[in-house]
């Protein structure tokens, strides 16, 4: 038997793609608040009847306009745009934003990486606002990529946007994805705007945390664009979602970057960094504070690990920050992605709370003297790691201060102490949730 034909790349210039562009401005006309108002006047001017109520409707319509723009109310509905349906390629278009980390980033990556392993046929494509896309390439991902809107001086949301909806719907029209999946806290009106009305594709938002009455700001109609939403679990059981909306809940376990296979060996970080074998390695990221401030958490704790001869500090250093300044002595930065990779390297690790840092340590064992970071938003880090705190596999140092420093690094540097948090370590680790995750976008597509 012969094997079916590939479906190939579509084309920009076609009819189909610019009709599909004057389709969604149609449907963006008819959002706006101008031609809803205009509209309501008209119709109040054919049916004389209803200019007794313009007094009241008008103020109410300008009102509810309001509403939906705080995302307080859902926008009606709209005729919406149909596209023609043609066959889609074994495609994946995934745009993960950048916030202040690599999160969102990470966590796309993880599942990409494995999806290409499971099923080389199966096309990923990237569209994002990171600029790290060297770690792409490095994996054989190609990528699209356009700065966020404050890379730009005083752009308008409105210009900016409509860049984001040309561009992707663009990146349909040429890869015909299957699916498209979202890594971001808001979804961008563009984003919207590009896969509104797109049946033919699977539409997919992986986020942490639940959508709350009272706390959520994101628009029900917003999250109503997506077939699916992706919940990864976290150490704290999450509540249930309690806004309605149309979407299919799906959860996993934590989204790691890697699996212990595949971290390198301990003698490699050493070797690399002129570290000797039989030193005491602690790894330390905070995300926050610097270094030539000496009341500074980072400052604090390197200069209490420093007066330990025998211990020596690797610096973690993001690709998306500032440059770490040179110290010298027993301390070393290591600039790498993920920096996970050599957490075999490490005796202990002093780091913040963050999703990614608290399951890597976890997941790996690595023991670690935790500072939550408590002006995180609603992220609780506190709660996060109080979990493992409570199993014995984390210190959590709720506040910095020379003597609290002090006693924590001495309790870490028993041998005993660390052979202990290690198998509490062990007793909470769970399965990849990339893996998981990979295996469910396989299926669907």
């Amino acid at each position: 038997m012969g094997e079916e034909p590939s479906v190939g790349f579509g084309k920009l210039d076609d009819a189909g793609s610019a009709e599909d562009k004057y389709r969604r401005e149609l449907v963006r006309i008819r959002k706006s608040p101008s031609f809803r108002i205009g509209v309501h006047l008209i119709t109040a001017v054919e049916k004389p009847w209803r200019l007794i109520f313009l007094p009241i409707s008008l103020p109410w319509l300008i009102f509810s306009l309001g509403l939906e723009r705080l995302g307080k109310k859902a926008i009606p509905e709209f005729e919406q745009p149909t596209f023609d349906a043609t066959e889609n390629r074994k495609s994946i278009v995934m745009f993960p934003t950048n916030g202040v980390g690599f999160g969102h980033f990470t966590r796309l990556l993880s599942i990409a990486r494995r999806i290409k392993k499971l099923d080389e046929e199966v096309e990923v494509i990237f569209f994002t606002t990171m600029p790290t896309l060297h770690l792409l390439k490095r994996e054989g991902i190609p990528a699209y990529h356009l700065p966020g809107r404050k890379k730009f001086n005083d752009m308008p949301a409105k210009t900016w946007n409509k860049i984001v909806e040309e561009n992707i719907a663009n990146v349909f029209a040429i890869h015909k994805p299957s699916m498209f999946i979202f890594d971001g806290a808001f979804p961008y009106r563009g984003m919207l705007n590009s896969i509104q009305g797109r049946d033919e594709i699977k539409k997919v938002w992986l986020r942490r945390g639940t959508f709350k009455k009272g706390s959520t700001k994101i628009p029900v109609d917003s999250i109503n664009h997506f077939d699916y939403i992706i919940t990864p679990k976290d150490s704290v059981e999450l509540e249930e979602h309690d806004m309605e909306f149309t979407s299919t809940v799906v959860k996993c376990d934590p989204i790691l970057y890697l699996d212990e296979i595949e971290l390198r060996p301990k003698e490699d970080l050493r070797n690399r960094l002129g570290i000797p074998h039989d030193a005491i390695v602690c790894y330390l990221q905070l995300g926050a504070g610097e270094i030539n401030d000496i009341e500074s958490d980072i400052s604090i704790c390197l200069s209490e690990l420093e007066k330990h001869d025998n211990v020596y500090v690797v610096l973690g250093e993001s690709m998306l920050g500032g440059r770490l300044p040179s110290i010298g002595g027993r301390v070393r930065v290591l600039t790498d992605y993920p920096n996970s990779m050599d957490f075999n390297a490490f005796d202990f690790t002093i780091m913040a709370a963050g999703y990614n840092s608290y399951h890597e340590a976890i997941r790996f064992s690595v023991p670690t003297i935790s500072i939550p970071n408590m002006q995180t938003g609603m992220d609780d880090q506190l709660a996060r790691v109080e979990v493992a705190e409570e199993a014995g596999a984390m210190i959590v140092l709720r506040e910095v201060t020379k003597r609290r420093v002090q006693a924590v690094v001495e309790r870490v540097l028993d041998e005993s102490v660390r052979n202990s948090m290690i198998k509490a370590s062990e007793k909470l680790h769970r399965p990849n949730g990339a893996n998981q995750m990979a295996k469910w976008i396989i299926d669907e597509i």
